[in-house]
Protein backbone atom coordinates (compact mmCIF):
# COMPACT_ATOMS: atom_id res chain seq x y z
CA UNK A 1 0.00 0.00 0.00
CA UNK A 2 1.20 3.62 -0.63
CA UNK A 3 0.54 6.24 1.52
CA UNK A 4 -1.64 8.27 -0.53
CA UNK A 5 -4.28 5.26 -0.35
CA UNK A 6 -5.31 6.16 3.14
CA UNK A 7 -8.05 8.67 3.18
CA UNK A 8 -9.08 11.33 5.97
CA UNK A 9 -10.51 7.96 7.87
CA UNK A 10 -7.33 6.23 8.76
CA UNK A 11 -7.64 3.39 6.26
CA UNK A 12 -7.48 2.75 2.73
CA UNK A 13 -10.24 4.74 0.46
CA UNK A 14 -12.87 2.59 -1.24
CA UNK A 15 -11.84 3.77 -4.92
CA UNK A 16 -8.36 2.25 -4.33
CA UNK A 17 -9.77 -1.19 -4.24
CA UNK A 18 -11.08 -1.10 -8.18
CA UNK A 19 -7.46 0.00 -8.66
CA UNK A 20 -6.26 -2.99 -6.86
CA UNK A 21 -9.09 -4.90 -9.15
CA UNK A 22 -7.88 -3.28 -12.41
CA UNK A 23 -4.01 -3.73 -12.22
CA UNK A 24 -4.92 -7.57 -10.91
CA UNK A 25 -7.05 -8.60 -13.86
CA UNK A 26 -4.71 -6.78 -16.23
CA UNK A 27 -1.42 -8.53 -14.68
CA UNK A 28 -2.28 -11.52 -14.99
CA UNK A 29 -3.82 -11.21 -18.69
CA UNK A 30 -0.53 -9.81 -20.00
CA UNK A 31 0.72 -13.00 -17.22
CA UNK A 32 -1.14 -15.40 -19.76
CA UNK A 33 -0.19 -14.29 -22.71
CA UNK A 34 -3.64 -12.46 -23.60
CA UNK A 35 -3.08 -9.16 -23.35
CA UNK A 36 -0.65 -6.59 -25.62
CA UNK A 37 -1.42 -3.40 -23.97
CA UNK A 38 0.48 -1.39 -26.31
CA UNK A 39 -1.28 -3.38 -29.96
CA UNK A 40 -3.15 -5.97 -28.86
CA UNK A 41 -6.92 -7.02 -30.21
CA UNK A 42 -9.21 -7.19 -28.89
CA UNK A 43 -8.91 -4.96 -25.57
CA UNK A 44 -11.25 -5.02 -22.60
CA UNK A 45 -13.16 -2.04 -21.05
CA UNK A 46 -14.43 -2.74 -17.84
CA UNK A 47 -18.66 -2.39 -17.52
CA UNK A 48 -19.24 -3.24 -14.43
CA UNK A 49 -17.32 -3.95 -10.95
CA UNK A 50 -18.54 -3.74 -7.37
CA UNK A 51 -16.92 -4.24 -3.62
CA UNK A 52 -18.48 -5.59 -0.53
CA UNK A 53 -15.75 -4.30 2.46
CA UNK A 54 -15.55 -6.83 5.29
CA UNK A 55 -12.39 -5.02 7.13
CA UNK A 56 -10.44 -2.32 6.76
CA UNK A 57 -6.95 -2.19 5.59
CA UNK A 58 -4.40 1.13 6.40
CA UNK A 59 -0.89 1.98 5.67
CA UNK A 60 1.74 0.81 5.88
CA UNK A 61 0.93 -2.82 4.49
CA UNK A 62 1.04 -5.40 2.48
CA UNK A 63 -1.82 -7.04 0.23
CA UNK A 64 -2.46 -10.00 -1.52
CA UNK A 65 -5.17 -10.15 -4.46
CA UNK A 66 -6.96 -13.39 -5.10
CA UNK A 67 -8.81 -13.51 -8.41
CA UNK A 68 -11.22 -16.51 -10.32
CA UNK A 69 -12.71 -16.55 -13.00
CA UNK A 70 -15.99 -16.76 -12.61
CA UNK A 71 -18.00 -16.49 -15.81
CA UNK A 72 -16.92 -16.38 -19.45
CA UNK A 73 -19.58 -15.03 -21.95
CA UNK A 74 -19.80 -14.55 -25.62
CA UNK A 75 -17.78 -11.04 -25.57
CA UNK A 76 -17.38 -10.72 -21.96
CA UNK A 77 -15.02 -12.29 -18.88
CA UNK A 78 -16.24 -11.49 -15.36
CA UNK A 79 -13.89 -12.08 -12.46
CA UNK A 80 -14.07 -12.52 -8.47
CA UNK A 81 -11.26 -10.89 -6.41
CA UNK A 82 -10.25 -10.67 -3.18
CA UNK A 83 -8.02 -8.56 -1.47
CA UNK A 84 -5.98 -10.08 1.83
CA UNK A 85 -3.77 -8.24 4.69
CA UNK A 86 -1.16 -11.02 5.07
CA UNK A 87 -1.65 -14.46 6.66
CA UNK A 88 -5.57 -13.97 6.87
CA UNK A 89 -7.35 -16.17 5.09
CA UNK A 90 -10.39 -14.03 5.13
CA UNK A 91 -10.71 -11.20 2.55
CA UNK A 92 -10.85 -7.70 4.03
CA UNK A 93 -13.37 -7.13 0.65
CA UNK A 94 -14.35 -9.15 -1.76
CA UNK A 95 -15.50 -7.43 -5.73
CA UNK A 96 -16.12 -8.26 -9.05
CA UNK A 97 -14.88 -7.15 -12.61
CA UNK A 98 -16.45 -7.45 -15.86
CA UNK A 99 -14.33 -7.12 -19.05
CA UNK A 100 -16.40 -6.54 -22.32
CA UNK A 101 -13.87 -6.92 -25.24
CA UNK A 102 -14.02 -4.62 -27.93
CA UNK A 103 -11.87 -4.77 -31.14
CA UNK A 104 -9.34 -2.09 -30.59
CA UNK A 105 -9.99 0.90 -33.31
CA UNK A 106 -13.86 0.67 -33.71
CA UNK A 107 -14.53 -0.07 -29.97
CA UNK A 108 -17.59 -2.51 -30.66
CA UNK A 109 -17.70 -5.70 -29.04
CA UNK A 110 -16.51 -8.77 -30.26
CA UNK A 111 -16.68 -12.47 -29.72
CA UNK A 112 -13.99 -13.51 -27.47
CA UNK A 113 -11.25 -15.03 -29.75
CA UNK A 114 -11.29 -19.07 -29.22
CA UNK A 115 -7.29 -18.63 -28.42
CA UNK A 116 -8.40 -16.38 -25.49
CA UNK A 117 -11.32 -18.57 -24.40
CA UNK A 118 -9.03 -21.51 -24.42
CA UNK A 119 -6.11 -20.40 -22.33
CA UNK A 120 -8.81 -18.99 -19.80
CA UNK A 121 -10.27 -22.20 -19.29
CA UNK A 122 -6.91 -23.44 -19.36
CA UNK A 123 -5.70 -21.49 -16.78
CA UNK A 124 -6.81 -22.96 -13.52
CA UNK A 125 -8.42 -19.88 -12.31
CA UNK A 126 -12.14 -20.89 -13.86
CA UNK A 127 -15.07 -21.57 -12.13
CA UNK A 128 -18.41 -22.10 -12.03
CA UNK A 129 -19.62 -22.01 -8.72
CA UNK A 130 -18.36 -22.84 -5.30
CA UNK A 131 -15.29 -21.45 -3.42
CA UNK A 132 -13.71 -18.13 -4.12
CA UNK A 133 -10.05 -17.28 -4.38
CA UNK A 134 -7.23 -19.04 -5.52
CA UNK A 135 -3.76 -18.41 -6.28
CA UNK A 136 -2.26 -15.32 -5.69
CA UNK A 137 -2.25 -13.22 -9.45
CA UNK A 138 -0.76 -9.95 -8.77
CA UNK A 139 3.48 -8.96 -8.16
CA UNK A 140 2.55 -5.97 -6.04
CA UNK A 141 0.97 -7.55 -3.70
CA UNK A 142 2.91 -10.28 -2.14
CA UNK A 143 2.08 -14.13 -1.12
CA UNK A 144 -0.87 -16.54 -2.20
CA UNK A 145 -3.52 -18.10 -0.92
CA UNK A 146 -5.38 -21.04 -0.85
CA UNK A 147 -8.95 -21.72 -2.70
CA UNK A 148 -10.71 -21.10 1.04
CA UNK A 149 -14.48 -21.24 2.51
CA UNK A 150 -15.19 -17.44 3.41
CA UNK A 151 -18.64 -16.90 5.22
CA UNK A 152 -18.52 -13.82 3.74
CA UNK A 153 -18.04 -15.22 0.43
CA UNK A 154 -20.54 -13.86 -2.60
CA UNK A 155 -20.68 -17.66 -3.79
Amino acid sequence: MRWGDNDAYGHVNNTVYYAWFDSTVNEWLVGQGLLDIAAGDPIGLVVETGCIFFSPLSFPGIIDVGLVVAHIGRSSVTYDLGVFAPGTDVPSAQGHFTHVYVDREGRRPMALPTAWRTRIEASGQSRLGGVILPDKTCDIVGGGHDPIDNPNSLA
